[in-house]
């Protein structure tokens, strides 16, 4: 089990590039990739009906109270994407780029501060990066997936909504795939299954991101 100085000494290994020598465009990345793989008809259907669910990423609240945890997760995350200087300049950026995330990680299942963290360690947050095994943008989501789920143009997915839509819907996949498994899921993702320096770093940046109330309740 590593230490949490551990964790942290390893995930700057696989942090972008461009934020350790300053890479100009096109941004590097420093992320492994996810393999190609034989897939069921079934399951490439159902892939492709979700990134194809292109509709307007408004969220949806049960409840007052559950409007107003998303507003101050959403004003907290804002301060922290500022902080690390990326490149969402402004504040309609990031509230575009948050409201997205958000809405992705509910409709595929996933924890948001777990997603953030797999986008700092993926693309340190940079829309146009590139990793040398041809990873693009936040989520670093391969090309083969645009040929075996779109029109095969991978321009798109440096668009926001298309690149988070894809990365969310593959790593659900990965889930399921591994009955659950995190660890197992998200070096699946990386194309680094059973090696622990993958998941650990994204286990570390994801305790960056978990949202005030949420470390609270974890330390009680």
């Amino acid at each position: 089990m590593l230490t949490r100085r551990a964790a942290l000494s390893r995930s700057w290994l696989l942090w972008p590039l461009n934020t350790v020598l300053g890479a100009s465009w096109p941004e590097q990345a420093q992320a492994g990739g996810q393999i190609e793989e034989p897939m069921a008809d079934a399951v490439r259907n159902a892939m492709h009906a979700a990134v194809h669910d292109a509709a307007p990423p408004e969220p949806v609240f049960a409840s007052t109270e559950a409007r107003l945890h998303y507003l101050r997760w959403k004003i907290e995350m804002n301060r922290r994407l500022i902080s690390r200087k990326t490149d969402l300049k402004t504040f309609l950026e990031r509230d575009e780029f948050l409201q997205s995330v958000w809405y992705n990680c509910k409709r595929s299942r996933l924890d948001v501060d777990l997603v953030l963290g797999l986008i700092q360690v993926e693309s340190n947050f940079r829309k146009r990066a590139i990793s040398p095994v041809g990873a693009r943008g936040y989520m670093q989501v391969m090309p083969f997936w645009m040929r075996l789920l779109e029109d095969g143009d991978v321009s798109k997915l440096f668009d926001l909504q298309t690149n988070l839509r894809f990365g969310c819907v593959i790593l659900r996949h990965y889930l399921e795939r591994e009955k659950g498994n995190l660890f197992l899921a998200l070096g699946r993702y990386n194309g680094s299954r059973g090696k622990a320096a993958y998941p650990d770093a994204v286990a570390a940046a994801q305790r960056r991101w978990l949202h005030s109330a949420t470390r609270q309740s974890t330390l009680n």
